[in-house]
């Protein structure tokens, strides 16, 4: 924008040494006193190229513009020529007084093309200066108009620059409006997730603890593992709802309040002692992955072992983290319980949301049964760079 308008200046500067130029010549002055008129021209040429200057520089042009406005005029009446000025660099200065000046300084430079127009008209001895009526309105319409025009169009730049800063508030408010909004539902639901889910999830892990105390001595090593195993898993639901709490209440850490597939191994161990056995296998070169990907994988590994345990033989299982070049690919593999319904497992709500977890990433969820052998096998492929 700004090469656009410094071009255009400078078109509009070279328009007016043009125009003004051609006037001076075609007054016959060359003629009859060629270096005097050469002297002028190049003045009045210098004079118009510079209302392509910085803004800076308005008050000078203008009195250089009246300077000269004057020497072309006691040389063309010296010689008996009549006086036909071109006016364009003359109204341009004006413009530019109005539009770049502010204050006395303004004031005082439009005075000053008013003065020095109607002092070269009544040098000469002009037509318009024989009426002073006309000599007033010629004036006012060369001097003073391109100032008030200059001054309308700064105010309204001005006006509309305004609004557009206004615009810009209110947007900034608005944004800051929502943003608050967000951060108080975010604190609500903190607050509802602390005082009903929390004490929920503490209750069972109390009751349960109590619970294994108190069948230690009955020696019912099956009912003592699962309590043992509900009161690790409530410990470790604990454990993710307080990271959610510090997410909803804007108190993440560094990004490493979130787990990932480091933390399997605090997986592996609560489903053990729940008492299934997973064999886990780590294939390729460890990397280190987004964090949104790395918490999606994990929350994909925990829906794995989850239904393994839910829906297997409660005994074995296999788990493989395959590290590829351009991918991750997660493969679980477990035995199926004899009571579990296959023909319903495509409509099996962890399922899906395995699946949706890996569509997010560009990733892709297979999952099936080998009959032969009567285990189900579930693959999780996501792109590392879809992340």
């Amino acid at each position: 924008m700004s090469r656009s308008l410094a071009r255009q200046s400078l078109v509009v500067a070279v328009v007016a040494a043009a125009v003004d130029t051609a006037m001076l010549v075609l007054n016959g002055i060359f003629a009859v006193a060629p270096w005097q008129a050469t002297a002028v021209v190049i003045g009045i040429v210098s004079a118009d190229l510079a209302l392509a200057a910085p803004p800076r520089t308005a008050g000078t042009v203008a009195v250089a513009q009246v300077v000269l406005r004057l020497a072309e005029a006691v040389m063309l009446h010296r010689h008996g020529f009549a006086a036909r000025f071109a006016d364009v660099g003359f109204l341009v200065a004006g413009y530019r007084a109005g539009a770049w000046m502010v204050g006395p300084k303004s004031v005082a430079t439009v005075v000053t093309l008013c003065t020095g127009f109607a002092a070269a008209h009544l040098l000469v001895g002009s037509n318009t200066s024989h009426d002073w009526r006309l000599l007033v309105a010629t004036t006012v319409s060369v001097g003073v108009v391109p100032w008030l025009v200059g001054r309308y169009t700064a105010a309204r730049g001005a006006y509309i620059a305004d609004l557009e800063q206004q615009a810009k508030l209110r947007a900034q408010e608005q944004r800051a409006a929502l943003a608050r909004a967000v951060t108080d539902e975010r604190a609500a639901i903190a607050r509802d997730l602390h005082d009903v889910i929390s004490h929920h999830v503490s209750a069972i892990g109390i009751h349960a603890g109590a619970a294994r105390i108190a069948m230690a001595d009955t020696g019912n090593a099956a009912a003592t593992r699962s309590l043992t195993a509900v009161e690790s898993s409530s410990r470790a639901a604990m454990v993710d709802l307080r990271r959610q709490l510090d997410l909803l209440h804007g108190r993440e850490d560094d990004g490493q309040r979130q787990p990932g597939l480091a933390d399997i191994d605090d997986l592996l161990e609560r489903v053990r002692a729940a008492g299934l056995a997973v064999e886990f296998t780590v294939r390729g070169v460890t990397v280190e992955l987004p964090d949104s990907l790395n918490l999606t994988l994990y929350r994909i590994v925990q829906e794995l072992l989850t239904n393994a345990l839910r829906h297997g033989d409660g005994e074995h299982a296999e788990l493989l983290v395959d590290y590829q070049p351009n991918r991750v690919v997660l493969e679980s593999t477990n035995p199926l319980a004899d009571t579990v319904d296959v023909a319903g497992a495509a409509e099996h709500r962890g399922l899906s949301g395995i699946r949706q977890r890996a569509e997010l990433f560009g990733g892709e969820l297979t999952f099936g049964l080998d009959r032969a052998e009567n285990r189900w096998h579930t693959r999780v492929s996501l792109p590392i760079g879809g992340s």
